[in-house]
Parts: C-alpha cells; sequence; structure tokens
C-alpha cells in the first residue's frame, strides 16, 4: 500500500484558478491484535485502532506495545503477522504473562492525539514510573550540533517535502549523525516506528541519543520518550504545558522551536550540561 496518493485539484493563484497535480499523505486504519496465552490457552484481542500512513507496520505495532508497557523486550515476540492491508497481530510467547489491565483500556488513537481514549493522565504516568538512573557524569550537549540537526533531516523526508503533511521522527547520536528516521501522518506513529525498529531490529542504549520532532512536542510524544529512556527530546515546533511539566517531572532535556541558529530550552536535565556562549 502506498504512502503518498497523487491527485488533480484547482488551485487560485494571483486572481487565477488554474489545474495542478498535488501529492497527499496516504491515511489508513491499522487494528493492531495481540495473541497471548492465559492459564495455557491462547487469547485473541485487539488493543488498538490507529490511524497510520501505511508502511513499516510491523515497527509500529511493537513500538506502540513498548511505549504503552504493554511488552518490555523482544525477547517476548514470538512472530508478527500482517493479516490484510490493515490488520497486524502480534503473537507472544506461551511464557510471556500480559497485564490485562493494561488491555482493557482497549482504546482507539488518531492520527493527531496518542492519547485520545485514554482513562486518564495519571494512568500513563504510572506505567512510565521506572525511568532513567543518573548518569556518573553529565553529558555534554552542542548547541552548534543541535541547531544542525534540522538541515539533516531534511534530505530525508522525501514523504513530507511531497506533501507538507508527514511528521518525522528521528534519532541522532551525541556527536550530531543520523540513525534513524521514520515518517508517518500521525506524530506519535513516527515515534512508535522509530522505537519499534529498534525494539526488534538494531537495539541500542536510547539514554545516548538525542530524539528530533519534525512538529510540536506533545504530551504522549514525551511519554513515549520516557518509556525508551531517552533524555534529550527537540521539536521543531512547540511544547505543550503538560510536556514540560512532564519533561521536568522525569528530568528530561527539552528544546523546542529548533531552528538553525536558535531554539527554546524548556528544561536541561542533571544528566546533561549545555554550555552557555557569550
Amino acid at each position: 500500500m502506498p504512502s503518498i496518493h497523487n491527485i488533480s485539484i484547482t488551485k487560485y493563484d494571483h486572481g487565477q484558478f488554474h489545474t495542478k497535480d498535488d501529492v497527499l499523505a496516504v491515511e489508513e486504519p491499522l487494528e493492531i491484535s495481540l495473541q497471548y496465552f492465559e492459564n495455557g490457552e491462547k487469547k485473541r484481542q485487539s488493543v488498538s485502532i490507529t490511524m497510520r500512513t501505511p508502511g513499516f507496520d510491523r515497527e509500529l505495532a511493537l513500538g506502540f506495545l513498548f511505549t504503552e508497557g504493554i511488552l518490555t523486550n523482544a525477547a517476548q515476540v514470538e512472530k508478527v503477522l500482517t493479516m490484510g492491508e490493515n490488520y497486524i497481530t502480534v503473537f507472544l510467547k506461551e511464557e510471556t504473562r500480559v497485564e490485562l489491565e493494561k488491555l482493557k483500556r482497549n482504546f482507539y488513537t488518531t492520527s493527531s492525539c496518542g492519547v485520545c481514549g485514554k482513562s486518564s493522565i495519571d494512568a500513563i504516568r504510572t506505567i512510565a514510573s521506572d525511568f532513567i538512573p543518573s548518569q556518573k557524569e553529565p553529558r555534554k550537549l552542542s548547541a552548534e550540533i543541535l541547531t544542525s540537526l534540522i538541515e539533516k533531516i531534511n534530505a530525508y523526508q522525501s514523504n513530507f517535502s511531497q506533501t507538507g503533511g508527514i511528521h518525522a521522527s528521528a534519532l541522532f547520536d551525541f556527536d550530531g549523525k543520523l540513525i534513524s528516521i521514520y515518517e508517518d501522518v500521525g506524530r506519535h506513529n513516527a515515534l512508535d516506528k522509530l522505537i519499534g525498529h529498534h525494539f526488534i531490529e538494531d537495539p541500542l542504549d536510547f539514554s545516548q541519543h538525542i530524539l528530533l520532532l519534525s512538529g510540536r512536542a506533545s504530551f504522549e510524544l514525551i511519554q513515549k520518550a520516557i518509556m525508551a529512556k531517552i533524555q534529550v527530546v527537540c521539536a521543531i515546533g512547540a511544547p505543550s504545558s503538560l510536556a514540560v511539566e512532564l519533561a521536568e517531572e522525569f528530568d528530561i532535556t527539552l528544546l523546542g522551536f529548533l531552528k538553525n541558529q536558535s531554539f527554546n530550552l524548556y528544561h536541561i536535565s542533571k544528566n546533561n550540561i549545555l554550555p552557555h556562549e557569550n
């Protein structure tokens, strides 16, 4: 299934109407189901329906289950199967125990809101209660490297450049090297795809990397960063008030309005140092 769709539109420009080709980001539902064992009996349950851009559905499903606290490591997964274009099932190993209370929430997510339908914000805080231990020595951040990150993702955001309607989540090391980048019409889906990739395919220490969000920093994105133990989050857009509160609560370095020459610093972790230049 393609991630972009070509159409013909009518454009009004400088007093004139004319026909032109346009490109849209594809948005399709994905139902994520879980097969697990309870008292030796196979059980299957739908845990989420999310509106997403098709592609990397396996990573999306695994990243979602991990950042929601249902999975804790890749060894719990037996296999992942696509059941048609818009259905995917994650099969857990028989010895894997599932917390049914988390499954009972059975929430619905949209492309714009990753926390729609959740019973309360406190529930999210409960899932993310076990976070990152302090490092022995604070890690130094470079303002010059941070402000260089936007240019580095522009060359990779092919769908965004065509549609203007795609979000991206990108992971960098502290030297500014791009490690991975994923796109989706939903900002939380893009991050789940990125985390899901490293959850199952390319494990790494997220605490030693920088997360760049192509849009705003919302509460659910910071929550997902917490679950992955990411300690530095940069957003091209604005953070919400709850995102800042959560960054302070879990001591995450949070930057917003990141540009080529500037950014706003909302919180600096005790695990980071950002030298001030006069």
